[in-house]
């Protein structure tokens, strides 16, 4: 609740949330429901409208527009019906997008190789990611200190609003001048709340790239060097964005911030 304006709003981090374990039987394992976190955390930061129907909707994305691939079917009332993804805008602009469209075992045999040679230097893979999560740990002392100092100045500013306030309404004085200082007492609530919803927001930034990380170095622990047959979820878990490039080619991000790019065979 605003200290001020007295609304409730979302808690983005003022206040300690907690993770409730051993009230009852986990209905999924906690591994699976931080991937499921992890995945609607993706695509909330996405900032692009898309359709959730598909696992290769919000990661397909075209090399020459930047926009999202979508499902389309050829054909559709004949004997040659096909499905493929191809770019959503395509033909929006002035000029037509190159990129190709794909089919959906197009996509996933690609897909298949770029996993592949990640795997082939694993190891190294997840040294690098614990080097970046370790990093971020070393940042998160200093946020947590901004922070508490924030919302102690918070806490301040709001007890003078109200004394000033209070001896307003008790004691005679111009009101031209106690209007300059509650004004001043304002501005100095907001540029501090500012300040924490800024901070709290990079904090909750870094906490869901060291929870991606995580997850991340999880998930390829448990997974073969070498995988010959699709896997929705090894998609779903291990790859950030696919961009397909007008030369048939596919750059496959991971989210360990990883490329890999795979040509059409």
């Amino acid at each position: 609740m605003d200290f001020l304006t007295k609304k409730q709003k979302v808690n983005k981090g003022e206040v300690l949330q907690y993770y409730v374990e051993g009230s009852h039987p986990a209905i999924i394992s906690a591994m699976d429901f931080d991937r499921v976190q992890a995945e609607i955390a993706r695509r909330q930061s996405l900032g692009r409208s898309y359709s959730g129907s598909s696992i290769f909707a919000s990661k397909l994305i075209c090399g020459d527009c930047g926009g999202f691939y979508g499902k389309k079917v050829w054909h559709s009332t004949d004997a040659y019906r096909r499905e493929v993804w191809r770019c959503n805008g395509k033909f929006n602009g002035e000029a037509k997008c190159g990129t190709p469209a794909l089919t959906t075992e197009g996509i996933q045999r690609m897909f298949l190789q770029a996993y592949n040679q990640l795997m082939g230097d694993r190891e190294q893979v997840i040294q690098a990611c614990e080097v970046m999560r370790s990093i971020i740990a070393s940042d998160y002392s200093k946020l947590d200190a901004e922070i508490d100092a924030l919302n102690e100045e918070i806490q301040v500013v709001a007890g003078l609003v109200n004394q000033r306030i209070k001896e307003n309404t008790t004691t005679q004085q111009s009101q031209e001048e106690y209007n300059k200082k509650y004004n001043r007492l304002i501005k100095r609530y907001e540029k501090a709340v500012d300040r924490l919803n800024k901070a709290t927001a990079e904090r909750e930034s870094r906490m869901q790239r060291d929870r991606d990380l995580w997850i991340f170095i999880s998930s390829i622990i448990e997974q073969p060097l070498v995988l010959g047959t699709w896997d929705e979820g090894l998609w779903l878990t291990l790859l950030d964005t696919a961009t397909v490039h007008a030369d048939n080619r596919i750059t496959f991000r991971f989210k360990d911030g990883t490329d890999i790019g795979v040509g059409a065979e």
